[in-house]
């Protein structure tokens, strides 16, 4: 029986087809494992005063995060944000808020006048940022961060409409969300703020 000979060239080619390969599997991590390496302290956002803010400085906090609105039916909402503020915040809470215009064209204002709008309606003192998109083309990294399944499928999925609201650790990872007609001073908010305070 005549053995079946196969040039070295091809042998040589094969094997260096595997190798590179594999080196490919080790060194480039998906978009997922990279994406699982992410936490809300990777991102840098700005302040409604126009300030470079790194929320790695956030780091260790219980963190109340809300897209906001001056013209919407959830608007009052920002009277029960500020009491949870003011009550929580010697225990580490801190509020986070987004103004967007995303729904209904319901924050046209400038930065100026969202945090005027905030000041005299509603007295507000938690930190509030510069206005972003928080879903479609446009979305900002944070929010696509938050929203997309390889973060935590159980709290993925498109913002819906203002007052959104995202609950992150003291470790800075999502562990409740709450949809926009769930008050901030509700016992169903309160009870999971508190239990995060608590670790």
């Amino acid at each position: 029986m005549q053995r079946l000979r196969i040039p070295v060239v091809v042998l040589l080619a094969v094997a260096t087809w595997f190798f590179v390969g594999a080196l490919r599997l080790h060194a480039a991590p998906s978009a997922a494992a990279r994406h699982r390496k992410l936490s809300v302290y990777s991102f840098t956002m700005k302040s409604l005063g126009g300030k470079t803010v790194h929320l790695s400085q956030y780091r260790g906090k219980v963190i109340f995060l809300v897209n906001t609105a001056s013209k919407c039916g959830f608007t009052p909402q920002y009277a029960g944000l500020e009491k949870l503020y003011k009550t929580y915040a010697g225990q580490g809470l801190v509020i986070l808020g987004f103004p967007s215009n995303d729904f209904g064209h319901q924050e046209p204002g400038t930065a100026k006048q969202i945090s005027t709008f905030c000041t005299v309606h509603y007295g507000v003192t938690f930190p509030m940022f510069a206005k972003i998109d928080v879903k479609g083309p446009h979305q900002c990294a944070l929010y696509r961060y938050l929203t997309w399944r390889n973060t935590d499928p159980q709290f993925a999925g498109v913002v819906r409409w203002n007052f959104e609201k995202f609950l992150i650790s003291r470790k800075g990872r999502i562990v409740a969300r709450f949809r926009s007609a769930v008050k901030p001073e509700s016992a169903i908010v309160v009870a999971a703020i508190k239990k995060q305070l608590a670790k």
